[in-house]
C-alpha cells in the first residue's frame, strides 16, 4: 500500500509535518537543523549551553573561571546566548529560507528566560518558534508575543496543557504553533512522568493524545497541531494517526534518528554505539539532578549510579527504638537499624568506605576516589539548572535549594558537555529514546550506513 504525507501550514508556510527533536547540550546544532529545514521540515536548535565559534569557525571551548557559582552561572548563560545565536545563523544560512527553524529550551535551565530574550532579540525573522519542556513554561506565551514567534509547549498529559492554557496561554492563542505530546515512557532525555504513573508500565499514547485533543477542542484549538514525540520510528506504523479526524492535525517529532546522520555533530564512536544497541539497552530512571525521570543508554555511567544508590541505608543522628545500633564511620557516629550493620561492614571491606549523607536521611557508600569526585563536581557547579538536587544550587537570591546536596545524582553539565565533545560513550550520560535499538534492525542502516539529513527526511516522508 502506498504512503502519502501531506504538508501542513505553520507560521504561514507549508512544511512537512516532521520536526527534528531538540537535544542539548550542543547536540541539536545548526549543522543538523539547517539541513532538516532545507529538506522541508522543521529543524530545531538546542539553546542549552550551545557551542559558539571563533572568527575561523572553530568551536570555542567552554571554560568556567568565575570564583562563585553565581559568576559561573553568568558565564554559562553567556555561552548559551552566544552559542545559540551562532547556531541559529548557521542553520539559517544552510536552510536558505526553506522549512522552519525552532529553538528548544529546557525550561528548568538556569537563566532560561534570559537566554531566550537575548537570542530572540538578535535573531529576528530567523526563528519560527520556541519549544519548551521539562517544567511548566507559563511565561512562554508572553515571551513569544514580545518577539513575534510561535510557541510549542511540551506536555505529557491533557491536564498539564489545560493548566498552562488557563493560567497563561489563553490570551496568546494566535501564536500557539502546536502542542508537543511527549510520551513519558518512550521519549529520550527528560520525561514528564508523574508521581502517579508507573515507570515500568507504559501507557498507550492514543487515548492520552485524544484526551489532549478533546481538551483543546473545548478551548477552540481544534486547528492547532499536536506534535507526537517519543516512540516514533517510521510513519507507516502511525498511518492511522495521519488524517485522523478524531485526533485532528498531527505532526511527528524525531529525536533519536537524527543522531545518526552525516551532519549530526556527535562523535563517530557515539554513532556506532547507537547503531549496535539492543532492545532494552535504554533505561528510564530518576538520577537526573533536575528531579525528572529521564531515558538514557545503559552503560558504565548509569551502572555506577545504580550500584551507588543500592549501597544505601537509613540513619538517624540520635538513637531511638528503631535506629538503635551505633556505627562510627570516618570518626562520625550514626545510628542505624541493626540489620544494616552487616551490609555496611561488607561495603567498607570492599572499598566503599566513604559514607555520604543524602537529603532523605540516608547514607550512600562510595569509594574514596568517587567521593572526592562528587565533592569536586558539587564545588565546581556552574548553576546550569534553575534548581539542582546534586549541588543544591538554585537560581534565586540565596543561590540554594535549602536542601542538602544529593550525592546519588551527578553533574549533568559536566557529563553532557564531555560526551558532546568526543568524550567517552561509556563513562558519560547518553540520552536516547527507547526505540534506538531499531537502528540495528532497520534495513536503511544496513552495513553501518549513515545517511545525510536529506536522505533521512526523504526516508521518513516515504513512510519508512
Amino acid at each position: 500500500m502506498s504512503f502519502s504525507l501531506n504538508s501542513i501550514k505553520l507560521g504561514g508556510k507549508d512544511v512537512l509535518p516532521l520536526i527534528e527533536g531538540g537535544k542539548g547540550v550542543a547536540i541539536s546544532t545548526g549543522a543538523s537543523s539547517g539541513p532538516w529545514a532545507a529538506a522541508g521540515g522543521i529543524g530545531t536548535i538546542s539553546a542549552v549551553i550551545a557551542d559558539s565559534y571563533d572568527a575561523h569557525g572553530n568551536t570555542i571551548e567552554h571554560e568556567y573561571n568565575g570564583r562563585t557559582r553565581r559568576d559561573r552561572h553568568d558565564e554559562m548563560v553567556d555561552y548559551s546566548i552566544k552559542g545559540t545565536i551562532d547556531q541559529v545563523r548557521k542553520a539559517w544560512e544552510i536552510s536558505r529560507g526553506e522549512g522552519l527553524i525552532n529553538i528548544n529550551m529546557l525550561w528548568e535551565l538556569g537563566g532560561a528566560q534570559r537566554i531566550l530574550h537575548e537570542v530572540l532579540a538578535k535573531t529576528k525573522d530567523m526563528v519560527h518558534g520556541v519549544t519548551c519542556g521539562a517544567g511548566m513554561p507559563y511565561k512562554l506565551a508572553e515571551l513569544a508575543q514580545k518577539y513575534g514567534v510561535h510557541y510549542y509547549p511540551i506536555v505529557s498529559s491533557g491536564r498539564a496543557f489545560n493548566a498552562l492554557w488557563r493560567r497563561a496561554y489563553k490570551n496568546t492563542a494566535e501564536l500557539l504553533g502546536g502542542v508537543v505530546y511527549e510520551d513519558p515512557w518512550l521519549a529520550g532525555g527528560h520525561n514528564g512522568l508523574s508521581n502517579a504513573e508507573d515507570p515500568t508500565k507504559p501507557g498507550d499514547p492514543y487515548p492520552r493524545v485524544l484526551e489532549l485533543r478533546n481538551i483543546m477542542r473545548k478551548l477552540g484549538l481544534d486547528h492547532v497541531p499536536i506534535i507526537m514525540a517519543g516512540g516514533v520510528w517510521n510513519l507507516k506504523e502511525w498511518k492511522d494517526w495521519i488524517d485522523n479526524k478524531e485526533l485532528g492535525p498531527i505532526v511527528f517529532q524525531f529525536g533519536t534518528r537524527p543522531l545518526v546522520t552525516k551532519e549530526s555533530p556527535i562523535s563517530e564512536k557515539w554513532k556506532q554505539k547507537l547503531l549496535n544497541l539492543k532492545k532494552g539497552d535504554v533505561l528510564l530512571q530518576n538520577f537526573s539532578p533536575t528531579g525528572f525521570f529521564s531515558s538514557a543508554v545503559k552503560n558504565s555511567f548509569l551502572g555506577e549510579l545504580l550500584n551507588r544508590s543500592e549501597r544505601q541505608v537509613d540513619f538517624r543522628s540520635k538513637q531511638d527504638e528503631e535506629f538503635n545500633t551505633e556505627v562510627t564511620l570516618e570518626r562520625k557516629k550514626y545510628f542505624v537499624r541493626g540489620e544494616a550493620v552487616a551490609r555496611i561492614q561488607e561495603w567498607v571491606k570492599t572499598g566503599f568506605e566513604k559514607a555520604m549523607k543524602t537529603p532523605d536521611d540516608t547514607l550512600v557508600f562510595v569509594g574514596a576516589e568517587k567521593g572526592a569526585e562528587i565533592r569536586k563536581d558539587q564545588a565546581d557547579c556552574v548553576g546550569c539548572l534553575s534548581q539542582c538536587r546534586f549541588s543544591s544550587w538554585a537560581d534565586n537570591e540565596k543561590n540554594s535549594t535549602g536542601r542538602l546536596a544529593d550525592p546519588r545524582s551527578f553533574c549533568i553539565q559536566k557529563t553532557l558537555d564531555d560526551v558532546a565533545h568526543d568524550g567517552s560513550v561509556n563513562e558519560n550520560l547518553l540520552f536516547a529514546g527507547h526505540n534506538v535499538f531499531r537502528f540495528g534492525s532497520d534495513p536503511f542502516y544496513s552495513n553501518g550506513f549513515v545517511p545525510t539529513v536529506k536522505q533521512l527526511v526523504n526516508r521518513i516522508a516515504s513512510g519508512d
